[in-house]
């Protein structure tokens, strides 16, 4: 009896292990990186993240288009939420209070060297930033910025980075006197206030604020957007990010993200009436404000909407954060993104994958 109890067990082992081998289904690569993890079902629910403004306008459409849903299926829930600024946006992704979504370069890069666990997988837009001087202010170009103040819409934003950037192209310092230019963080429409009570002389902002305050009347773009460095606005202000336990467990959905941003703006750039509308209804949904028609069709001009991402940019960018002392412990000498800059799905979506 013994002896046929154990051969019992012998045949039932075998079958328990071919029914395993049989259950596994494709193995999917991990990360954008390509290192190999095991399959793992479409998400449950995914957690993304947006910015409550304009320059974020592939994202807007994408949600309204429903095309984040068609490309991740009815089953997977969207939780959406919405940021004021890069700083609070790069510390959710890298505490996994969400997925993935759409920042800045500039704070995203600050927040990666500190905890190294999330990538850019695809850019959204280029540039879109204006530099704004008060209508009474006498300053007519950035040289005019000495001893005066400007507001950037957070500390190591994008856009300081890029005052920062253009003040040194004009051979002016940062300070804290009047003997340089004075750099103050305010939030965009807290800018706009202050424009108009003469709080502040000049404001590096994205659109469509700068045009905004020209409608107005209280201000006047002196450095359009096709002119803010790096790279005369052709530099990454809005890219699509992911953290790396996302990207592990559910390449496959981060992927299908890259392609509803890609379908987002082809459909901005074919079919711009009905974008704005679907914009100024995003809008809505997160600020609880709508927004002057006018007005986002004058940001979106203000702007390039692009997949494609600059890795040099980037790096020059950081290298300004450090130079301000916002990225620590890391010399310019030393900086690596090449873990952090990855477009391997974005490559594949490009080619048809």
């Amino acid at each position: 009896m013994k002896k046929g109890f154990t051969l019992l067990s012998i045949v039932l082992s075998a079958a328990l292990a071919l029914s395993a081998c049989g259950s596994k289904s494709e193995t999917p690569q991990a990360g954008a990186g390509g290192d190999q993890a095991p399959a793992a079902a479409a998400p449950k629910t995914v957690r993304l993240g947006i910015f409550k403004n304009v320059t974020h306008a592939p994202g807007y459409v994408a949600l309204e288009q429903g095309l984040f849903q068609k490309y991740w299926g009815e089953n997977v829930k969207i939780e959406v939420q919405a940021f004021d600024n890069g700083s609070d946006f790069s510390t959710a992704l890298a505490t996994d209070q969400i997925d993935l979504g759409f920042v800045g370069p500039g704070p995203s890069t600050n927040q990666f060297l500190k905890s190294k666990n999330f990538r850019v997988i695809s850019g959204s837009n280029n540039g879109g930033a204006v530099l704004v001087a008060g209508k009474d202010s006498g300053i007519a170009t950035p040289k005019d910025l000495v001893g005066r103040t400007v507001a950037i819409p957070t500390k190591g934003s994008t856009n300081e980075i890029s005052l920062r950037l253009l003040l040194k192209e004009n051979g002016l310092n940062v300070t804290t006197d009047k003997t340089g230019v004075q750099i103050i963080a305010r939030a965009p429409a807290d800018t706009l206030i202050a424009m108009r009570q003469k709080e502040i002389d000049a404001t590096l902002i994205p659109e469509p604020w700068g045009t905004q305050m020209e409608q107005e009347g209280i201000g006047k773009v002196i450095v359009p957007w096709d002119q803010i460095p790096p790279n005369k606005g052709n530099y990454p202000l809005t890219i699509l990010v992911a953290s790396d336990k996302f990207l592990k467990e559910h390449r496959e959905t981060a992927k299908q993200a890259v392609k509803a941003n890609a379908d987002a703006i082809e459909f901005i750039k074919t079919n711009p009436d009905q974008a704005y509308e679907l914009i100024n209804n995003r809008l809505k949904a997160l600020s609880g404000k709508g927004m002057d028609i006018n007005l986002i069709k004058a940001a979106i001009s203000h702007l390039s909407l692009t997949t494609d991402v600059s890795k040099e940019a980037i790096e020059e960018m950081a290298k300004v954060s450090i130079d301000a002392g916002y990225i620590k412990d890391v010399k310019k000498e030393e900086l690596d993104l090449s873990q952090f800059v990855d477009l391997s799905l974005l490559n594949e979506v490009k080619s048809g994958k």
